[in-house]
């Protein structure tokens, strides 16, 4: 795994610094509006967490416009590199313990995705992790079954490289199934329990595909 340098990590802390700063500005604006009483640690602590995570999503999104992510391999020392680790420092330290854990609601998950950049379609959920929202492209009627994973990227030694993964309409993608970098799914197809759907593959519409790795079983 490449190393993330300092620059990095000190322009993750200077955005983590002003997230962490207005969520207490805003916290601090509204308990001005409640009364004293037993349960105002509780509700203050509760207004910070939900400000927090909204002005993380919106200074992510806006470090994005200005830093986009780059789909192809990512040499060290350019802007498209700097711009990934970033991205990774957003997940590993903020917003892996919205996506990775079973505490929040399908429905609200599908809302989370969507702040994070994923392209979801209507009437499509995930039970699963989308690693990689920002790269991640779901048409209508799709569902990621519990426990799956879909990723956007190749970490291999101090390879580092972006691909896309995209998916068409009414796809289903079975519990615990893996989709890798690069993938295309077309419409109709379907993705067992459990499946390895290694990186560039081309699934066509209404395939069934199962296995490790993953192939054509109908």
């Amino acid at each position: 795994m490449r190393k993330i340098s300092a620059p990095q990590i000190a322009s993750f802390l200077v955005l983590l610094t002003i997230i962490v700063t207005l969520s207490v500005l805003t916290t601090s604006i509204l308990l001005q509006f409640l009364s004293p009483g037993d349960y105002r640690s509780i509700v203050s602590i509760g207004i910070f967490i939900l400000h927090f995570y909204l002005y993380a999503f919106v200074i992510y999104r806006l470090f994005l416009k200005f830093l986009p992510l780059h789909e192809g391999e990512l040499k060290p020392g350019t802007k498209e590199e700097f711009s990934a680790q970033v991205n990774i420092l957003f997940y590993l330290l903020l917003f892996n313990s919205l996506i990775r854990t079973h505490f929040i609601p399908v429905p609200l998950l599908r809302l989370v995705y969507l702040a994070l950049g994923t392209k979801l379609g209507q009437n499509t959920y995930s039970a699963g992790t989308l690693l990689d929202p920002p790269l991640t492209e779901f048409g209508d009627n799709c569902i990621i079954g519990h426990d799956a994973v879909v990723f956007c990227h190749a970490i291999e030694g101090e390879y580092f490289a972006l691909s896309k993964v995209k998916v068409g309409n009414n796809v289903t993608i079975g519990a615990k199934a893996v989709i890798m970098a690069g993938v295309t799914i077309e419409n109709g197809a379907i993705i067992s329990a459990g499946a390895v759907v290694t990186k560039d593959c081309h699934i066509r519409t209404n395939e069934i595909w199962g296995g490790i790795p993953a192939k054509k079983i109908k």
